[in-house]
């Protein structure tokens, strides 16, 4: 009779090594379970690449400088631009339709570079042009962190447009939040310097500061080219951007 053979990772053994199917199954799972360690090993060894960097556990030293204490615009600085380039504040959710109906507002939807958090406090729209700021800066964003190994970066937006309902409501817990407040024009946005996701099994600590500092600069160098203003607002664990 013709031996009888099975087929594993392109080799093909003959059953008659083995006294029943089960043993050899449990061979099976054994050689399985060495390649998988061999590889986590292998991979310990030498962290480059898209695998090593998404089972690196490692806290890197990025040599990243700090910019987020150079993002210190004030609110009288540009108050008046901001509200002369906005739209009018809008009381009601119909209000924000029809300045979406007209074009003056465009919504926002989280996609591959950043995600939209859980909106309490506002909606999400902006205008065109701080809608190209916030792309601008999430592109920029995961060409960075993908150069350092850090793969499929992205950051949380927490606000957005606001009705003058909403802000009034807010300034009763938080005092940051101004009657004035460029986000009522639809040009404003914040960005969590506390929450990012990665493509990694463990994002360390200093994953997590070289990511802020990172969207730190370059906020910092959007603000230098004139196309936005910025405020490190650590109270809040935010970048506060409005667009120009």
């Amino acid at each position: 009779m013709p031996q009888k053979e099975e087929r594993f990772l392109g080799l093909k053994l003959p059953l008659i090594r083995f006294r029943s199917r089960t043993t050899f199954l449990l061979f099976k799972a054994g050689v399985a379970l060495f390649v998988i360690l061999l590889i986590l090993f292998m991979m310990s060894r030498n962290s480059t690449g898209r695998l090593g960097s998404y089972f690196n556990r490692k806290c890197v030293n990025y040599k990243q400088r700090d910019y987020s204490r150079r993002l210190n615009d004030r609110l009288p600085d540009y108050a008046s631009a901001a509200r002369n380039s906005g739209i009018v504040p809008c009381k009601t959710d119909e209000d924000i339709k029809k300045r979406v109906s007209t074009g003056k507002l465009v919504k926002v939807s989280g996609g591959k570079n950043y995600i939209i958090d859980r909106l309490t406090h506002s909606s999400p729209y902006l205008t065109r042009d701080a809608n190209e700021v916030l792309n601008e800066i999430s592109r920029r964003f995961r060409k960075k962190t993908s150069d350092k190994g850090l793969y499929k970066a992205r950051f949380i937006i927490t606000s957005m447009t606001r009705k003058t309902e909403s802000i009034r409501l807010l300034r009763r817990n938080n005092s940051n939040a101004s009657v004035n407040s460029p986000h009522q024009y639809g040009n404003a946005f914040d960005i969590s310097y506390k929450r990012f996701t990665v493509r990694k099994l463990v994002m360390t600590n200093c994953d997590h500061s070289f990511m802020k500092e990172v969207l730190a600069e370059i906020i910092y160098e959007m603000r230098k080219e004139g196309k936005c203003w910025a405020t490190y607002e650590r109270n809040q664990g935010c970048f506060h951007v409005v667009a120009r």
